[in-house]
């Protein structure tokens, strides 16, 4: 595998050395940080310098192997381990990339170790492009004649490899034949508003920014056609965890009659979940919610409420759009067919 392949619009690869776009500091800077072992790159992780859960599983992959490399041994390796997949809970990429990783130098032995490390990482790095692309192609084709598609957070080349997960398959869209894109802000940190309408601002897609609590609104007017979302982790019912927010996109959708659909590589599939219940939902700091630039908005000592990811149940979704096909609906059987 070469080098040239692991590059990547929010991450670089050299062989040896891991570098990362801070999407904190997006749209305003674009600033790389150098990360260089397992306790960085899960600091950058935790602080959402690196987000989206396929890139936090690339990333961490990586994190893992130049732990390794940094530090050949057992110790270091399940040091590592430990540190990068305790770094945030709710996606199961994270889990997945660093246990592939893991379980690779484990298999290698004390001599090659490190690179086996190294080898697993590139792997799953280009497991995720090649996951892009096909999602691309099968969600362009589900949503075939579709042209005003309502979208929410970031599910672009920022958040997973290739060209992304849902926002690939408007990509896609766009290069078939034009869209116009809804994009919901996504409080409290903006991914929607930094993120998602840079990455369709460098696409050429014609898009609006929407205030979060006016998606729905918009959605009963009769102003969109489809949306389509990412996911953080997939139960094996299809209930689904993405950015807080898509839950009740997927409950204006349902009233609306029109289609809701989630995209995500197979990787996001936890089939060990039996259903939604299960999937932990990470709180963050109030600190996320009290102020906005810097300014404090609320009353001293506000308590605060801040849930990062909420749960869709697998009834409001209308498909599940992967690399390995389509599931609609994403019930238990088709579920387990997309995982063979």
């Amino acid at each position: 595998m070469s080098v040239a392949a692991q590059s990547h619009v929010a991450l670089r690869w050299d062989g040896r050395g891991l570098a990362v776009l801070d999407q904190t500091l997006l749209p305003g800077a674009e600033v790389w940080l150098t990360l260089e072992g397992a306790d960085d790159t899960a600091a950058a992780i935790r602080r959402l310098a690196v987000r989206g859960a396929p890139l936090i599983g690339m990333t961490a992959a990586y994190g893992l192997a130049m732990e390794v490399a940094r530090e050949p041994g057992l110790g270091s390796l399940e040091r590592g381990w430990e540190v990068l997949r305790d770094a945030r809970p709710t996606a199961v990429n994270l889990a997945h990339a660093v246990d592939r990783v893991r379980a690779a130098a484990l298999a290698a032995g004390p001599v090659s170790m490190a690179a086996a490390a190294r080898a697993e990482a590139q792997r799953i790095h280009a497991e995720e492009d090649a996951a892009s692309e096909a999602i691309a192609a099968n969600g362009a084709d589900l949503l075939a004649g579709v042209r005003r598609i309502a979208t929410h957070c970031n599910t672009g080349a920022l958040a997973a490899g290739g060209r992304g997960t849902a926002l690939a398959v408007i990509l896609e869209l766009h290069a078939r034949g034009g869209v116009h894109v809804l994009a919901g802000e996504t409080r409290p940190l903006l991914q929607g508003a930094r993120l998602t309408a840079w990455e369709l601002a460098r696409g050429g897609v014609p898009h609006e920014l929407v205030v979060d609590g006016a998606m729905a609104g918009l959605i009963r007017r009769g102003e969109v056609d489809a949306a389509i979302v990412g996911c953080d982790r997939v139960a094996a019912n299809g209930d689904t965890a993405n950015k807080v927010g898509t839950y009740s996109l997927a409950l204006a959708a349902r009233a609306a009659g029109i289609p809701f659909v989630v995209a995500g590589p197979t990787s996001t599939i936890d089939p060990t979940l039996p259903d939604g219940e299960g999937i932990e939902i990470e709180e963050r700091g109030g600190d996320e919610v009290r102020g906005f630039g810097g300014v404090e908005t609320t009353v001293p000592g506000t308590a605060v409420r801040n849930p990062a990811f909420d749960v869709t149940p697998a009834s409001l979704v209308s498909a599940l759009v992967t690399e390995r096909g389509v599931a609609q609906p994403p019930d238990t059987a088709a579920i387990v067919a997309l995982l063979g």
